[in-house]
């Protein structure tokens, strides 16, 4: 494994997946795939099935990355039409910083449930109630440093969400990344020495500005 699928290992989402499929084969359904997901994701699982969801196609995604997915869906997902993605397929979804920019988010992890197997897990990760209490900065320290983010989402909302569409829910609460936490001190003298300014996502884990849930479908 290479540095970059090193550092990817401890992303907090695959975090969750590394423990509940090692390296075993299974089929994920991820939920905002631009930025390279596919890639940042094959390079800890290569043996995952990779589906990926979008609004835009192209959104930071190279010919690489389309190579790697066995399926792209693009699709406005406060449309609720999940009619494209196969039913009863996937081990896993993730949806990570989305839900945040959706107004009926929770009726969109409602219909997507239904892709999901028996037994599969699913993991949802987006700015708490905390965030809107920290400082401005760039790169998103408070909640209203993106003009794209529309809804407030809880812990408690989304258990009681989950649990009444058929989930157990394993573990839920502030994320707090140890990896990100230690390596925080590098990524400032490094955006420091390249001149550039710092992000709010650097302080996310220190000052617990995301939170998390992670389910199991009965």
């Amino acid at each position: 494994m290479n540095f970059k699928a090193f550092s990817s290992s401890f992303i907090t989402k695959f975090s969750f997946l590394k423990r509940a499929f090692g390296n075993k084969p299974f089929r994920l359904l991820d939920i905002g795939a631009g930025n390279h997901s596919a890639t940042k994701a094959k390079s800890v699982f290569p043996n995952c099935e990779y589906h990926g969801v979008d609004m835009e196609k192209d959104y930071n995604n190279s010919e690489e990355d389309f190579k790697l997915m066995a399926a792209f869906y693009e699709m406005d997902l406060t449309k609720l039409n999940f009619s494209s993605i196969p039913e009863d397929y996937f081990d896993a979804i993730q949806i990570a910083h989305v839900i945040e920019h959706l107004y009926n988010g929770d009726e969109v992890i409602k219909g997507l449930l239904p892709k999901l197997k028996s037994g599969g897990y699913i993991y949802l990760e987006y700015p708490g109630e905390k965030s809107t209490r920290l400082p401005s900065m760039q790169g998103s320290l408070n909640f209203k440093d993106d003009p794209t983010h529309v809804r407030v989402y809880s812990v408690k909302a989304l258990t009681a969400l989950l649990e009444t569409n058929g989930c157990k829910v394993i573990k839920g609460g502030l994320r707090r990344n140890a990896w990100f936490i230690m390596a925080m001190p590098f990524r400032i003298i490094k955006t420091w020495v390249s001149g550039k300014k710092l992000q709010g996502n650097i302080f996310w884990d220190l000052l617990g500005f995301a939170e998390f849930v992670w389910a199991k479908k009965n």
